[in-house]
């Protein structure tokens, strides 16, 4: 009862801030200002954004519509990185994908979500021989459990992104779910790294993993992938939710970063949707015409701790 009441106030907390972001942003959105010496933005990313391409598109499209020629100076690491770069200031405008930890740093009056906007899904994905028959399992908590018991058994690898992405915290979600420790195993490996290189570690050691789908086919599609493949989908645990949030740091807190900001998001959630859908669909889809689901999906990811 405690935790549930805990919970509803943090609910709470982010609809008042959410309510008071609009009226601040709507202000700053509308009020003119002067462009200083240095256009520049520092954007903190999840790697998987980054290297599939559609920041890249957003930002380009953004400033050839708007004239505003701003230099977005990309930070690409995991979700938890990203988050606390816009705790501290480093970066002011934040793309990720870690409800669980979005809510915290939100909760703490660190960020403010300017727009869920994207979606896709993670896939355990594995050795096509499928040693601990994955395939079979009823669910990714299931296929965990099927992996473990492989690894003790000397029969598979899980490659780990082991650094606090989104995707990291997802996998960290499942085996918690599947009420197991995979941590000093020898089997359980860590990457240290982006998805790209985790999934490539990952197919030179016929090893399992999690990844979001968009990363996965987009290395699949350039021949990079050789010996993994897609065995388990999930879409109770692992649908994969892409939020944009602005830093409440002083260092970020001026009229020009917040209009800039507002502009991106408001882009984003218009011309940025028909991007997606023609250009990324199945990578990342766009949420328009979902975008109540997605939010209860989101609302449910913050649950998984």
């Amino acid at each position: 009862m405690k935790k549930e009441l805990l919970y509803t106030a943090f609910i709470i907390a982010v609809v008042i801030a959410g309510i008071a972001g609009y009226y601040i942003g709507r202000y700053y959105s509308e009020k003119p200002v002067e462009t200083p010496q240095q256009n520049s933005i520092v954007v903190a990313t999840t790697t998987s954004l980054y290297q599939i391409g559609i920041l890249n598109d957003f930002f380009n499209n953004f400033n050839n519509l708007t004239h505003m020629n701003i230099k977005f100076n990309v930070l690409a690491k995991g979700s938890g990185e990203a988050l606390r770069l816009l705790a501290d200031g480093s970066a002011c405008i934040g793309f990720v994908h870690a409800p669980s930890l979005e809510l915290q740093y939100m909760n703490q009056g660190k960020i403010m979500r300017l727009a869920i906007f994207g979606y896709n899904e993670f896939v355990i994905v594995g050795p096509s021989s499928d040693p601990a028959n994955v395939k079979n399992a009823s669910d990714s908590v299931d296929a965990f459990k099927r992996i473990y018991e492989a690894g003790e058994k000397g029969l598979a690898k899980f490659v780990s992104r082991g650094d606090q992405s989104g995707t990291n915290v997802r996998e960290l979600q499942i085996w918690s779910l599947a009420k197991l420790s995979p941590e000093g195993k020898p089997w359980y490996l860590k990457s240290g790294q982006g998805m790209a290189q985790t999934l490539l570690m990952a197919d030179n050691l016929n090893a399992y993993t999690l990844t979001d789908i968009g990363s996965y086919l987009n290395l699949a599609s350039q021949g990079k992938l050789k010996n993994i493949v897609i065995l388990k989908r999930d879409p109770l645990y692992l649908i994969n939710v892409y939020s944009m949030y602005l830093s409440k740091a002083s260092s970020c807190d001026n009229p020009y970063t917040w209009y800039v900001a507002l502009k991106l998001s408001n882009y984003i959630l218009n011309g940025g949707q028909d991007l997606l859908l023609a250009k990324y669909k199945g990578l990342v889809n766009p949420v328009r015409g979902n975008e109540s689901l997605i939010e209860q999906a989101w609302n449910a990811l913050t649950r998984l701790g």
